[in-house]
């Protein structure tokens, strides 16, 4: 009975409602391009016979799980990757957002429904004696009055303002809704390019190690040679005087690799004290061999910043109505009723206690110096806005991924000539070395080959690392999976009959 009620109700509001002001939104239209990139893309990258050199190929339509961290393979990526998840407190904050943002609309939705109070009003009361009529039928002055009231205020959603402010706050609601998976997506992809850049240092350290190593070894040689009359004073100190800037630029890397600690720490939602136990080395790291090439009209669905700016357009539609509906007449209704008497026991037994009122308003403003219209241009400019700024974002969006595109490319190019380069170069210093120690060469042939080699090994252990930094950050400009996840909080709007 009391279901049915309500539903009776809620048919009279919506017949009452009538239709709703302002304009029906509609979703922008995807961009009328097929690509990213001006020339086609290769359907494979280069490949080198080194770590990180396998080749990747691009593939249409290929859908991104909502872990796709895991697709490089290490079990202490993905062990940080849910721990970040768990501890760091931007995602609760994120959600406490959501939280709110759906509250406000389902207390918005209260407004379709009519406000009932109930009072409960007892006084005792004195009239003036020296009043022409007497204060009662019994002369006497003082007497009790007991009052019950029910007053209920309806205010028919004539023009459908109040529709038009739920469906804003509901956009508001998916806008915050986006923030939340574009909060997730840069705390994984963040995470994951900390765990990239530290293995990265610690292969520009192992490789400044081996460095140190190969010009001591060359020193040793040339200290022999000295010792022997074989070449001058002049000579060693050159080679030490190499060595010694070679041992200089160790320590700043290792400064690096401690900030860089911090970071992956701080991710985790911990104290800089709280380190994990977990370290990562490119050589842990599996470079993924298929990468998704979502066309644009799809990337639009997928992008968490374009989905935020779409539904904050939404909620600028939605506002126009509001600022339309509030130039037009408000209607409402106020009818109470309720029970009077001097006897307590009396309110509700004895007949002629009962009264009612019923009462209509219809109000209309005629003059207010032009706010309201002022307001609704406001409002149509808010929207003007709101549709450039998508208009921008999704154009930063595709620019996005197209860098990222030419850099994935570029970036396997580079590393094929880096490593050749590499080989060349240690090649080149094996032979300079021999031919040291027969006394063939001087040191000035020895300290361009080092040179030449120290510059070589370090390219090659920041191009390996930026495959598997530009690989990750691929993923997150096609915007990280966040549709495949299966741990996000889920709010929808309640029917209006069950309003929590």
């Amino acid at each position: 009975m009391r279901a049915a009620s309500s539903i009776g109700y809620a048919s009279c509001f919506t017949l009452l409602a009538g239709c709703a002001v302002g304009p029906d939104f509609e979703p922008p239209a995807a961009p009328d391009v097929s690509g990213y990139t001006a020339q086609p893309l290769p359907q494979q990258t280069a490949s080198a016979d080194v770590k990180g050199g396998e080749g990747q190929r691009f593939v249409q339509d290929l859908d991104i799980p909502g872990q796709w961290w895991t697709l490089f393979h290490s079990e202490a990526l993905n062990k940080l990757v849910e721990d970040a998840i768990a501890h760091n407190p931007t995602l609760p904050a994120a959600e406490a957002a959501l939280r709110q943002a759906w509250e406000n609309v389902y207390a918005e939705q209260g407004a379709f429904f009519p406000t009932a109070t109930v009072s409960f009003s007892p006084s005792r009361n004195k009239t003036a004696t020296g009043a022409v009529s007497p204060a009662s039928s019994s002369g006497k002055p003082w007497f009790t009055l007991y009052t019950a009231q029910l007053a209920i205020s309806y205010m028919p959603d004539v023009f459908g303002g109040t529709r038009r402010q739920v469906e804003s706050l509901e956009a508001t609601a998916e806008n915050q809704r986006f923030e939340l998976e574009a909060a997730y997506l840069t705390l994984t992809s963040n995470v994951v390019a900390a765990a990239v850049q530290e293995a990265s240092l610690r292969g520009q350290i192992a490789a400044t190690e081996e460095i140190i190593k190969i010009q001591t070894d060359s020193l040793d040689i040339l200290r022999k040679q000295l010792q022997l009359g074989q070449v001058a004073e002049a000579d060693v100190a050159a080679v030490e005087a190499t060595l010694a800037q070679a041992e200089a630029t160790l320590p700043p890397l290792q400064k690096q690799l401690a900030v860089q600690r911090d970071l992956l720490t701080a991710l985790l939602g911990r104290f800089p004290s709280q380190e994990p136990s977990e370290t990562f080395e490119l050589a842990s790291l599996q470079l993924p061999q298929e990468l998704p090439a979502s066309l644009p009209s799809k990337l639009i669905e997928q992008r968490p910043d374009v989905l935020s700016a779409a539904a904050q357009l939404h909620a600028a539609s939605a506002s126009i109505g509001v600022a339309v509906a509030a130039i037009l007449p408000s209607f409402t209704l106020t009818p109470s009723a309720g029970l009077a008497s001097n006897q307590f026991d009396q309110l509700f037994m004895t007949p002629g206690t009962a009264f009612w009122t019923l009462v209509g308003t219809v109000t209309q403003t005629v003059f207010d110096a032009g706010a309201l219209l002022h307001k609704k241009r406001a409002a149509d400019a808010a929207f003007d806005q709101a549709a450039e700024m998508y208009r921008s974002t999704v154009i930063a969006a595709l620019q996005n991924v197209a860098d990222s595109l030419h850099t994935v490319v570029s970036d396997a190019d580079t590393l094929k000539a880096t490593y050749a380069a590499e080989r060349a170069a240690f090649k080149s210093l094996e032979i300079t070395r021999a031919q040291l120690r027969l006394g063939a060469i001087g040191y000035l042939g020895l300290l361009q080959a080092e040179n030449t080699y120290d510059t070589a090994l370090l390219a090659l252990v920041q191009a390996q690392a930026a495959r598997y930094a530009d690989t990750a950050a691929l993923f997150q400009a096609l915007g990280g999976g966040w549709w495949n996840r299966t741990d996000a909080p889920q709010f929808k709007e309640w029917d209006i009959l069950f309003v929590p």
